[in-house]
């Protein structure tokens, strides 16, 4: 599987959980997806499948799935081609993510559940965040190019998302960035499962821009800790002892790992010694403090 295919499962992995907690409360939600150069037709048909194995939520609300390109005709037919219930809008557009506030200016989706998926060749020119961080929640997944993570993590928050988590996919020699952006925890949670249990045969590695060694990991429900080790090490060097509870966020918020992951490899950096707790016996439980030794 390439990095594009990696990118397309992971998508679809995370619509799964966003569709129907969209659809949950609220009567209407809009899905975007915007390429500044070829779009992935695969891609956008698969988003339109998700959508249609929710029919029975859809019921009595609305969900607009918009998608812009340079030209978008021939995935306009392929689209039209696939089956989609009625309260399921689609709405396809010529132009680049530069017509992505006018479009979900048109499409009403301002204060409601709004998810963006951006995918531009390279971070020169930001894409408009801002209209994307107007949903209630707003959320984005950019792709763009690797080595870019410090940009592109300040753009989200600069735009109004709070929660930032960057990975670059990597085949070969050939990488990409994907930079997702929420304001909502749980949402993150969702994001990095559906990451990590991405097909772990696929052939793609995962690589996490802070890690300060830099090495790629493989993708794997139970991923290697060896970069998290290396993370958690520095940020407490840097910032002093912290406690479990704010490791936790560090790890989902700032690494390319799970919370559950910090715990596991706090627990086994406090067996090798490398770190110390306070208190030294008992539960690792949320308000136990962490040091370096």
């Amino acid at each position: 599987m390439s990095i594009a295919g990696v990118t397309r499962e992971l998508l679809v992995r995370y619509l799964d959980s966003w569709a129907p907690a969209a659809l949950h409360g609220a009567k209407r939600a809009t899905f975007a997806q915007v390429w500044a150069g070829e779009p992935d037709a695969e891609a956008a048909e698969a988003a339109l499948r998700v959508f249609g194995e929710f029919a029975d939520r859809l019921r009595g609300r609305r969900l607009a799935m918009l998608v812009i390109a340079p030209s978008v005709a021939d995935l306009s037919a392929r689209l039209s081609a696939v089956p989609a219930p009625g309260e399921l809008a689609v709405h396809a557009v010529d132009g680049g993510p530069e017509l992505l506030p006018a479009v979900l200016k048109a499409a009403s989706a301002a204060a409601a559940p709004l998810f963006a998926y951006i995918d531009t060749e390279t971070t020169d020119a930001a894409p408009p965040l801002t209209a994307v961080a107007a949903g209630k929640p707003g959320e984005v997944l950019w792709r763009t190019a690797a080595g870019t993570w410090d940009g592109c993590r300040k753009a989200l928050r600069d735009n109004g998302f709070g929660l930032t988590t960057g990975v670059e996919l990597v085949e070969g020699t050939h990488s990409r960035l994907l930079a997702f952006g929420t304001s909502s925890a749980k949402h993150m949670e969702a994001f990095k499962d559906a990451m990590w249990a991405v097909d772990e045969y696929a052939g793609v590695r995962y690589r996490d821009p802070t890690d300060p060694d830099g090495h790629a990991v493989d993708i794997s429900l139970q991923p290697n800790p060896g970069p998290l080790r290396r993370e958690l090490l520095a940020h407490l060097a840097s910032a002093g002892e912290r406690a479990v509870t704010q490791l936790r966020h560090f790890t989902l918020t700032e690494t390319i790992f799970r919370a559950s992951d910090a715990v596991r490899t706090i627990t086994a950096l406090v067996s090798s010694g490398a770190v110390v707790r306070t208190p030294p016996g008992g539960r690792l439980s949320g308000d136990v403090l962490i040091r370096v030794d």
